[in-house]
């Protein structure tokens, strides 16, 4: 099979298994490049590893503190006509080059939010890691059938309380156009919750608990994105703000929980709030796409950017590492987005937003490099890849 991207509105519906590979080496390289990170992470449990921040969280793990990792995500296999999606070849490549370099690796394939699954992972640490030193919640799903009472909860992306007018980007066409989001519904607003917010993070940390499966000084983070007032119509004053004030909710309940754990510190738990990048997730979410074109383009101007594995690594060396300080908040999260929200960074982001149109946005913003980053999250447009070269695409890995 030769293998091309094809687009369907927010969504690659191919990926190609040797640019995913590519994909993970060029991030494992990165990583083994800064040396080896001084910390006490050693058995680590990454929920959503396939992709995105928590793939870049298990490419740290292992190859920055030389952990031990498992991991969880749902992904599609190939069929005889269908490549598999991203992950499948992400977790691949990964545990491939894992296991060429010595480093526990493991991936669980199915439904994170259910109590199959956590008994599962339960098995497999008592089986093969012993006790758990640190977990990454970084699940991104639209929907979450509830394990206890059967629900279907499906997430609706929407602002609260009045109809927002603001403006957006259609990604394929490069059009900045203007966009009515109508309000969430309070059923709308709890389905959210019940799909993006913490309650399943603390499922997860009840269940290993439970099974004695805690290591002294056990570290939790879940990750979040909070941005700027630009984005809050649809970020923070809207259902997902609502979805992120309940991770915060979890975090403390979650530390107080573990409060009795030998070695725990005052909070074992914390949110970590990440900067904007490129997601098969932000890039379906409106507005999102043209904040983050316009901000690639300002960081990049003033030598803030950061690509996924970059910002993780620093995330792991400043926050996580021995004898780290961290960079807290008010609300007791770790901010990792405090170079996006600086002045210099939202001051000229905030002029653009003001000028940008569909003629000037070319000047203004990155688009080029906004639809660099989408492709390549679905293994196109590395360099050294062949990507006229007939595939056998149920492998999962170079041939």
């Amino acid at each position: 099979m030769i293998i091309k991207p094809r687009i369907r509105g927010f969504i690659c519906t191919t990926a190609h298994p040797v640019g995913c590979a590519a994909n993970v080496a060029t991030q494992i390289e990165y990583v083994k490049s800064k040396g080896a990170i001084d910390s006490s992470i050693s058995n680590v449990l990454v929920l959503g590893c396939s992709g995105g921040y928590g793939l870049a969280s298990r490419i740290g793990a292992g190859f920055g503190c030389g952990a031990a990792t498992l991991g969880v995500s749902y992904e599609k296999p190939p069929t005889a006509v269908k490549t598999a999606t991203a992950g499948w070849y992400n977790n691949i490549a990964f545990e491939e080059a894992a296991a060429a370099a010595g480093l526990y690796a493991t991936t669980l394939d199915g439904d994170a939010f259910s109590d199959a699954m956590k008994a599962q992972v339960v098995e497999k640490i008592r089986h093969d890691m012993g006790k758990l030193d640190f977990l990454v919640y970084s699940l991104a799903s639209p929907v979450r059938l509830h394990p206890r009472t059967g629900v279907l909860h499906r997430s609706a992306i929407k602002p609260l309380g009045d109809t927002v007018h603001i403006k957006s980007l259609n990604v394929q066409k490069g059009l900045v156009h203007d966009l009515d989001l109508e309000p969430a519904t309070a059923a709308e607003t709890a389905a959210t919750v019940a799909v993006m917010g913490g309650e399943d993070w603390e499922f997860w940390v009840d269940a290993l608990q439970e099974a004695d499966l805690l290591a002294e000084g056990f570290r939790s983070v879940a990750f979040t994105y909070i941005g700027s007032e630009l984005t809050w119509p649809i970020y923070w004053n809207a259902t997902l703000g609502k979805a992120k004030e309940d991770l915060d909710r979890a975090a403390r309940a979650i530390s107080e929980k573990l409060s009795t754990v030998s070695g725990a510190g005052d909070a074992q738990a914390r949110v970590a709030s990440l900067k904007a990048i490129v997601s098969q997730a932000s890039s379906a979410i409106p507005v999102v796409p043209l904040y983050a074109s316009l901000l690639f383009a300002v960081m990049k101007d003033q030598g803030l950017h950061e690509d996924c594995i970059a910002h993780i690594h620093r995330l792991l060396v400043t926050q996580f590492a021995t004898d780290a300080q961290l960079n807290l908040d008010d609300a007791g999260r770790i901010r990792m987005d405090d170079q996006e929200l600086c002045e210099s960074v939202q001051g000229e982001l905030k002029r653009r937003w003001q000028l940008v149109t569909t003629e000037n946005l070319q000047d203004l913003g990155d688009l080029a490099g906004f639809r660099q980053d989408f492709l390549k999250i679905f293994g196109f447009g590395f360099e050294g890849v062949d990507y006229a070269a007939d595939l056998d695409h149920t492998l999962g890995r170079s041939v």
